[in-house]
């Protein structure tokens, strides 16, 4: 396998999107550099460009430690925050304004991040926070804030998203 093909694996995905195109492989190339600590040492002013440019002047938090599956696709990429612990499947879709991550729970103590299956298609302005699992194949409207699991093969929406139908196999 071309090593380099693990750079560009959500290039298709972002076609004709090149700011996602942009973000997505800038973000690979910091995983790769992180699998190592002496590739951490070396590539460190990379790391710190990498907050520089992406967090904080592109306005997108993807973390260095952040589980992606390959063909993530970007819309519109402002104002999205996305926790270190959440785990994003396979040919999923984020749009901007979304916040993923965990909840500080009422003992102090901050609660699991999100598991988001493969094919999981967010709208802009969603929130997913706590301790949830969004299945397979699912569609979460624009302006949601889902607080429980969605099962697979659904369409969710609302404050608090409620599944609205269920999609037929």
């Amino acid at each position: 396998m071309n090593p380099f093909a693990y750079l560009f694996q959500d290039w298709q995905a972002n076609r004709q999107n090149f700011k996602g195109q942009l973000i997505m492989f800038l973000f690979r190339l910091l995983q790769a550099f992180n699998k190592y600590t002496i590739t951490k040492i070396i590539f460190f002013p990379y790391l710190m460009w990498y907050r520089l440019c992406v967090e904080w002047i592109l306005g997108i938090e993807l973390p260095r430690k952040l589980t992606i599956g390959k063909m993530l696709s970007l819309y519109h990429g402002q104002a999205l925050v996305v926790n270190k612990g959440t785990i994003i499947g396979e040919n999923c879709i984020l749009r901007n304004s979304t916040t993923i991550g965990h909840k500080k729970l009422a003992d102090g103590t901050f609660s699991k991040c999100p598991r988001i299956g493969n094919n999981v298609d967010i709208g802009a302005n969603v929130c997913i926070i706590g301790d949830v699992t969004i299945g397979d194949n699912v569609v979460i409207g624009a302006g949601s804030i889902v607080i429980k699991n969605i099962p697979a093969g659904c369409v969710a929406v609302g404050n608090p998203a409620r599944v609205l139908e269920e999609k037929k196999p």
